[in-house]
């Protein structure tokens, strides 16, 4: 890093909630996407966030979004979609009606309804499946607690959609490192090629909720994410790809366990053996604003 600084305008957001200190928190630098890589991971750590967001302008689209980890730059990611769109609407940069986003994962179109955020992702692409036993020693769970088989799924960014029998299972998962260890390499990948797996029931956490899900990361990471909206994507398109479930609309929950209760609004589009995309829609909580200086 230089020891030049810049001021950039940010906002924090809470995404897939109306309220404070609900869904998965993200701060949005405005402006931020011409940032080094060393720079962005210094500040998703200064904030103990999951992820931040880094935009600037985008010559295919109405804005690029970068998105990132404490640990690496990945090529999309959901509830900070919903947050970089909400922080932009409270700027009035922009309005109600269709906007596009360039991302690493390629074009995202978003619809803004007022304080709704449907953005739209890409065309699942359906990865491996990979052995009940081998992921569920990732959760500390065991073979019998999964139902069906695990596959990597990415509407933008792989996850492992991992269906468990019993929300007794869901709370019992822990994040075994050793055991994540053997599962990249099961898969013949790295750290940085996968993300962790994601674990579902089809119960909600509440009675307005259809599936309840938790994502538990690595470090350098927090322990848990509250919610994942990329991950709830791939979700969606296993699940109806599966004919786990009979609609391809649903009410998606996850945090709750953590305080953090979120909601997402999940709609697959097209049939089960040739869906186009996933709708995944929620809200965003301007938690707070303000400017940060940043070494360029």
């Amino acid at each position: 890093m230089t020891n030049i600084l810049k001021s950039f305008e940010f906002d924090w957001i809470d995404a897939f909630t109306n309220k404070p200190f609900g869904g998965n928190g993200c701060a949005v630098v405005h402006g931020g996407a011409e940032l080094n890589v060393d720079t962005c991971l210094s500040y998703v750590r200064e904030t103990s966030l999951v992820e931040c967001t880094f935009t600037g302008p985008s010559d295919v689209a109405d804005i690029k979004v970068r998105y990132f980890l404490a640990s690496r730059e990945i090529p999309f990611a959901g509830h900070p979609t919903i947050a970089t769109v909400s922080a932009m609407r409270s700027r009035g940069l922009i309005g109600d009606g269709q906007l596009v986003l360039e991302t690493l994962a390629g074009l995202v179109p978003v619809i803004v309804d007022g304080s709704n955020i449907q953005m739209t992702q890409v065309a699942p692409e359906f990865g491996p499946k990979v052995p009940a036993d081998v992921v569920a020693a990732v959760g500390g769970l065991t073979a019998d607690d999964i139902i069906g088989e695990p596959q990597v799924v990415s509407t933008g960014l792989p996850f492992c959609i991992t269906v468990l029998k019993s929300v007794d299972a869901l709370k019992r998962a822990s994040l075994n490192l050793d055991a994540l260890g053997c599962y990249n390499a099961h898969l013949g990948q790295t750290a940085n090629d996968i993300m962790e797996p994601f674990w579902v029931v089809q119960e909600g956490a509440t009675p307005d909720g259809d599936t309840f899900s938790r994502l538990l990361l690595a470090p350098p990471s927090p322990l848990e994410d509250p919610f994942t909206g990329s991950a709830t994507g791939a979700m969606a398109a296993y699940l109806w790809a599966s004919g786990l479930i009979i609609e391809p609309t649903f009410v998606a929950e996850q945090g709750h366990g953590m305080g953090r209760a979120g909601q997402a609004q999940v709609k697959v589009l097209g049939p089960r053996d040739g869906i186009t995309g996933v709708d995944v829609s929620g809200e965003g909580f301007v938690l707070m604003s303000g400017t940060v200086q940043l070494p360029i």
